[in-house]
């Protein structure tokens, strides 16, 4: 129990430090910072350039395109796949909104399916089961810092079925020793600030092994111009630029060691939570590197947990509590309560802890002690 003003003076345990990133690579970002406001070259130019080749590499494909933000990247690359207007485009019910928004905005129709219980990742027989003569592409993602189980989604969902990954939380995972966004036709990628790899703002990019592809990404996410005032079809403004592409390559020469702390962070919390029987630790599938873009644990009672936890100064939080079919936005699809259990009951259950690569052991201590203390 607190006595008089104590609390008051406990320092706050963030869900993610971006003071902390930033003093690593404060002065990288300045440098470059000044060297692109000295040639006025903002919106894409050489440091755009630089980092898309950079990213390509860390990822092991042959092309990456800059992007305003993660949204757009799956809007374009549904674009760029010419997934038919009014075609189903299948995702897992346990995912961020923007996964469905894209395909909207893409002028297809979303579909979901449930996601397997132990790692709440895309279950490929529910996949299977969701599939119709609309499916026009299928969109797993990559969730809490993992990766869907590529091989087993690309059987079931059948040979020529449009694959594009969600890689938005995965930064730097892979599967089987191939990364994430090398397996679908494209794969997009959100830069958000808290991310594994986050821009000072938002940022995104698509990435893909077809020239063609990334060619009609790139026109698409320019007014549909390739040449200055010729516009050869209808696009719109999404386009990387040079401030973001700064941070973006300071990070990255950071991203490797980064994930790697995350890993050894969460296992310290399994270790600081493996006694705790209502606590359901999260798990990697078989055959992943997981790069743990969340720390996400299942818990009962898991409101009066956070509201613990927040008591106590620990920036807990909640992804996601309500799946996407269940939102008002996509009421009129025809979903409702029941429909994928799964995801239904983990939106109840799952609880983020605060995990970053300068997490030190003393904190994750704290958050261990008020998890056990909020549970009686």
């Amino acid at each position: 129990m607190m006595v008089g003003n104590q609390a008051d003076v406990i320092t706050a345990i963030p869900l993610v430090d971006l003071r902390a990133a930033h003093a690593q690579v404060a002065a990288e970002i300045q440098a470059g910072f000044d060297e692109v406001i000295s040639t006025t070259a903002f919106i894409k130019g050489d440091v755009a350039a630089a980092f898309e080749r950079e990213y390509a590499a860390f990822t092991g494909v042959a092309h990456c395109v800059g992007v305003a933000n993660g949204t757009d990247a799956l809007e374009l690359a549904l674009r760029a796949a010419e997934v038919p207007a009014g075609a189903e485009v299948i995702m897992p019910a346990n995912t961020f909104v923007a996964t469905a928004e894209a395909v909207v905005r893409a002028g297809a129709r979303p579909a979901f399916a449930d996601v397997d219980p132990d790692y709440l990742l895309l279950d490929p027989g529910a996949l299977e089961a969701a599939l119709s003569r609309q499916t026009g592409a299928v969109i797993p993602v990559h969730l809490f810092g993992q990766m869907a189980p590529m091989d087993a989604v690309a059987g079931a969902a059948g040979r020529g079925t449009v694959i594009i990954e969600d890689a938005a939380q995965a930064h730097g995972a892979t599967q089987s020793d191939r990364p994430a966004g090398s397996f679908g036709l494209l794969a997009g990628v959100s830069f958000y600030p808290g991310k594994n790899l986050g821009a000072y703002g938002d940022a995104g990019a698509v990435l893909t092994e077809s020239a063609e592809h990334a060619r009609r990404v790139r026109l698409l996410g320019d007014h549909g111009s390739e040449r200055r005032y010729e516009h050869v079809t209808i696009g719109f403004n999404s386009r990387l630029d040079a401030l973001q592409a700064v941070v973006l390559r300071a990070k990255l020469r950071r991203l490797a060691a980064d994930n790697l702390a995350r890993r050894q962070a969460a296992s310290h919390y399994a270790e600081l939570l493996a006694d705790l029987p209502e606590v359901l630790l999260p798990r990697t599938a078989p055959g992943n590197e997981h790069v743990w873009h969340l720390y996400t644990i299942r818990v009962p009672r898991r409101d009066h947990v956070l509201r613990c936890l927040h008591d106590e100064r620990i920036g807990a939080a909640i992804h996601y509590p309500v799946p996407v079919h269940l939102q008002p936005a996509f009421r009129h699809l025809g979903y409702g309560p029941g429909d994928f259990p799964v995801a239904e009951a983990a939106a109840t259950q799952l609880l983020s802890l605060p995990l970053y690569p300068q997490i030190t052991p003393e904190q994750q201590a704290r958050v261990a002690s008020a998890v056990r203390r909020a549970l009686g």
